[in-house]
């Protein structure tokens, strides 16, 4: 089983640690190259005051621009660990790292798609970094589209050695750079939040969208590090995503011609 996931834009930048090294990041080498040119992209950049527009930042965060510029030599830290917003708060993914055999499922099946690194394993080190997968760069273009090429054989052949079986926790921004096709040959559950609203109609709540996604995460890597046998298909993520205490209901969807399938979480 491969678990996708975003990273979040809140992060806890590490205070110590050895320094970035590319060599050691998931798809090395094939993905080195078109990480070196957005670095050298970024540093190029700089901090001037038409940087924080590029990035997307807004005017309480647009300093943080300067942490692209010490990519090379900032301390690095897993990514479980460096991303803590609410998808990564409510999974508890560093908590549950303490255990070996949780550790084990982060280096294997979980995958951060990043606008910066592409694709990173759970447990790879990486320093403190702004830059989303919606941010288009004078050099690199839209970064979803930069990606595409680059990531579509690194996650297939992940996929596939993982069974074929991949439970997609991505937001929107973060979809396009890669999807499956037909001829990739897995199955692809994707995870959507709904809410009721007063009237009847279902909407979608980001932040309960974020959570549910994180409670599901904890949920699944837990498992797989405990009873992987017990989680291997599409109905038993379906099956374990109804007994979250903030799920009402659960329902699965049909494939498509490209074996993606909706997982629908009703919250109570």
């Amino acid at each position: 089983m491969l678990l996708l996931l975003p990273p979040s834009e809140g992060k806890t930048a590490p205070r110590r640690g050895d320094p970035l090294d590319l060599g050691a990041l998931l798809g090395a080498p094939a993905l080195t190259g078109p990480r070196r040119s957005l670095m050298d992209e970024l540093t190029r950049l700089g901090t001037g005051p038409d940087t924080a527009r590029v990035l997307g930042l807004g005017p309480r965060s647009a300093e943080e621009a300067a942490l692209n510029t010490t990519l090379s030599t900032a301390p690095a830290a897993p990514a479980y660990a460096l991303y803590t917003g609410v998808l990564y708060e409510a999974a508890g993914l560093h908590a549950l790292a303490r255990r070996k055999a949780v550790r084990r499922v982060l280096a294997e099946e979980v995958v951060i798609l990043s606008g910066l690194w592409g694709a990173l394993r759970a447990t790879d080190a990486v320093p403190d970094h702004r830059l989303s997968m919606g941010v288009t760069l004078p050099g690199a273009g839209r970064l979803a589209a930069f990606w595409k090429p680059h990531l579509k054989p690194v996650i297939r052949d992940l996929a596939q050695a993982s069974g074929g079986v991949i439970v997609d926790c991505r937001s929107g921004a973060y979809s396009p750079a890669w999807q499956p096709a037909a001829a990739d040959a897995v199955d692809l559950l994707r995870v959507k939040v709904v809410q009721e609203a007063p009237d009847g109609s279902l909407t979608t709540v980001s932040h309960w969208a974020k959570h549910t996604r994180g409670l599901l995460t904890g949920a699944i890597v837990d498992r797989r590090a405990q009873a992987p046998r017990s989680l291997r298909v599409l109905d038993d993520v379906a099956e374990l995503a109804a007994g979250l205490d903030a799920v009402r209901a659960v329902e699965l969807g049909q494939a498509d011609r490209e074996g993606r399938r909706d997982l629908v979480l009703r919250l109570a």
